[in-house]
């Protein structure tokens, strides 16, 4: 939890958004990502709550990235963004039944498994830079959380689009997806785009043993 005062948490955001550029992204070992993010309650207005929306897109699209989470920013409270436009091969995108997300952010998240059926995919975070790993995730979820307009909503996700939910999700309890992939299957991108870049993570799983 953030001992950040409202206050402070503002001043923050309005520092980080001043110069109107993205964001530095904390990478792997930095405290603030493995820590539980607070519940937001109203610690910043809603211009202040936009500014921050606004600050984590530009972040996110600049990385560029299918979604960004507030803590990876530094601002330690249960905020993330998602978004995901990026063309698929079609091979790809029906194996790992990705379709386009459109921008919208989530607060105070929490997700559950809708069925029992998993899918093991290669995915990648820009807290950790250069590197991808084998996760397996629930293939479909059911996701409650709130607008930035303060309104609940409960919402289902199934394939590459419940994998970003999950992935952001996690984030906001100080959990990065190297916890829960399979170690062996860890590589630099430029190894993943040379040997495994297949639409499923067969010949990777033969060829590193995991």
């Amino acid at each position: 939890m953030t001992d950040y005062s409202a206050e402070q948490l503002r001043d923050l955001v309005h520092t980080l958004a001043a110069s109107g550029e993205p964001a530095p992204i904390l990478q792997i070992g930095e405290p603030m990502l493995r820590r539980q993010a607070a519940t937001f309650n109203g610690q910043l207005d809603a211009a202040d709550l936009n500014t921050l929306l606004v600050l984590m897109r530009r972040t996110m699209q600049a990385a560029p990235g299918v979604g960004l989470a507030a803590p990876q920013i530094g601002v330690p409270l249960r905020i993330a963004v998602l978004e995901d436009t990026f063309d698929a091969e079609p091979e790809v995108a029906e194996a790992r039944q990705r379709i386009p997300l459109p921008h919208f952010a989530i607060i105070n998240p929490s997700y559950r498994a809708a069925g029992e059926d998993t899918a093991a995919f290669y995915e990648g975070c820009l807290s950790f830079a250069g590197f991808q790993g084998v996760v397996e995730r629930h293939r479909s979820v059911e996701l409650d959380y709130d607008q930035p307009d303060g309104s609940h909503r409960r919402e289902g996700f199934t394939g590459w689009q419940a994998r970003i939910v999950q992935h952001e999700t996690d984030h906001l309890s100080g959990t990065i997806y190297v916890d829960k992939m399979l170690p062996r299957s860890l590589c630099g991108n430029a190894e993943y785009i040379r040997y495994w870049a297949q639409p499923s993570v067969d010949q990777a799983r033969t060829g590193l043993n995991f």
